[in-house]
């Protein structure tokens, strides 16, 4: 029960930018609506007919009323303003103290029993076990060059919040990295992998805020630093709500046109190696081509030109499906496939084909032909695909169609050890008053909290 109570505050909450910001906000709205609680009109009192003069009494006090109405209107958006100064005030405050912490008071980045808080390590191949329970400082500029799709939403807000892009190095990710390690590098066996055998094939699934957008883009970061060609979708839901649909008559399939960005250096050197013509449906807002139902590519084009000639024809999703048959084939370089809310592919979308005047058919997302064409994990290339417990979808049935029986994996939230280090963190980062901080307290909060990571980093300034 209190844990629900947390959650309508932490959602009434959300739009704040930071917790200090939600509690100000919080308290200048609670006076807000005090002061439109108490100023109510006075009922205006029956005049008599007789009395012409006296009857315009009741209009004064109804003056008064709306003056002083409108006072404390303005009184009350006085307030809410000095309350957001003061908000922007902190964090510039919290801004500046951090940056001289950071020049001259290094003492400060001590976790749980005087160890170090960081890595010394700046490479996510190099990261091993006694790195776990550290965190490791990224540069956001640099983690967008290699993510250009998107950075995970989670990700951005942790960076946002504590004020420092670093992000906690888990035992859950080095496993997940570990075992496409191997996979490609059989003798680099890791010293915890205890002779597991590796899967080529994985689905994160878990609770929601455990971490698995997070570790994914973090895994799909690790492959392409070692020059693997991986293909990312850090939103699968948007290839089935939102955008534009047609129904290809040669394949039975909904198109939906989608841009993809890819490793370019990569793409370049690998040849096209499917010689048949490829189907073509309606580009987007330009209708299908005249006198053209297929064509094919120039002999010795490549991947690369293969998408760009997709692009040009406005078909993009014809090309992609073509690209998923070339992935298939690739043998020079290792090839990733990574999907975020990869559970959205097992669902409805919000397409639909009318039926009749009055009704329409919803459109699975198995019969959007971009999904169809990569959402099988039955092949023997690598993939690796996270649920999003917070895109709505509802719970899915153990086993998927197109999924291995073993696949999914289970993505746990905070250990114990992990807390400790998270609230360590945000001590350093200021985010908790350190006259305040106890072990005491914050395991209370990380049991409140069940070790969601987002629910965590609200609740911890709240350290009293």
């Amino acid at each position: 029960m209190l844990r629900s109570l947390f959650r309508s505050i932490s959602a009434a909450a959300s739009p704040a930018k930071s917790s200090l910001t939600a509690t100000a906000i919080a308290s200048s709205n609670s006076q807000l609506t005090s002061s439109r609680t108490f100023a109510t009109k006075k009922s205006k009192a029956p005049a008599s007919k007789g009395n012409n003069k006296k009857g315009a009494q009741p209009n004064k006090s109804k003056g008064d009323a709306k003056s002083k109405f409108k006072q404390e209107e303005i009184a009350a958006a006085s307030s809410v303003d000095d309350a957001a100064h003061d908000l922007i005030s902190d964090e510039r405050n919290r801004r500046r103290l951090l940056e001289e912490d950071e020049r001259n008071n290094r003492s400060l980045d001590v976790g749980p029993n005087g160890r170090p808080l960081f890595t010394s390590v700046d490479s996510l191949s190099e990261l091993n076990r006694k790195d776990a329970c550290t965190y490791m400082k990224f540069s956001r500029k640099k983690l967008e060059e290699v993510l250009p799709e998107r950075l995970p939403v989670g990700m951005v807000k942790e960076f946002d919040e504590s004020m420092r892009d670093a992000l906690l190095v888990r035992h859950s990710f080095l496993d997940l990295r570990d075992n496409f390690r191997r996979i490609v590098d059989p003798p680099s066996q890791s010293s915890n992998s205890k002779g597991l055998s590796a899967q080529k094939q994985i689905v994160l699934d878990g609770p929601v805020s455990c971490g698995k957008s997070i570790a994914l883009a973090m895994l799909v970061h690790w492959a392409r630093d070692q020059g693997w060609l991986v293909f990312y979708v850090p939103e699968g839901r948007s290839w089935t709500h939102g955008g534009l649909f047609y129904k290809n008559p040669l394949t039975g399939l909904w198109d939906t046109p989608d841009f993809l960005k890819y490793n370019e250096s990569c793409l370049m050197k690998l040849p096209c190696q499917i010689a048949d013509p490829i189907p073509l449906g309606e580009g987007a807002g330009v209708g299908r081509m005249k006198d053209a139902d297929s064509m094919a590519m120039p002999e010795g084009s490549t991947l690369y030109d293969l998408i760009q000639t997709g692009i040009t024809k406005h078909i993009c999703f014809c090309w992609s499906v073509r690209l998923r048959q070339e992935l298939s084939l690739v043998k020079d370089i290792p090839v990733l496939i990574a999907i975020d809310q990869y559970n959205s592919w097992f669902t409805f979308t919000e397409f639909e084909e009318p039926m009749t005047v009055r009704s329409c058919r919803p459109i699975h997302a198995r019969e959007v032909a971009t999904v169809n064409a990569f959402r099988s994990m039955m092949h023997d290339n690598m993939m690796v695909g996270a649920f999003s417990h917070s895109t709505a979808v509802g719970k899915l049935r153990q086993d998927l169609p197109d999924v291995p029986t073993n696949a999914r994996v289970m993505f746990p939230r905070y250990s114990l050890d992990e807390a400790a280090v998270v609230s360590h963190y945000y001590l350093r980062q200021r985010l908790i008053r350190r006259e305040a901080f106890s072990e005491e307290a914050w395991k209370k909060l990380y049991y409140l909290a069940n070790g969601n990571g987002s629910e965590m980093r609200w609740l911890l300034p709240f350290m009293r």
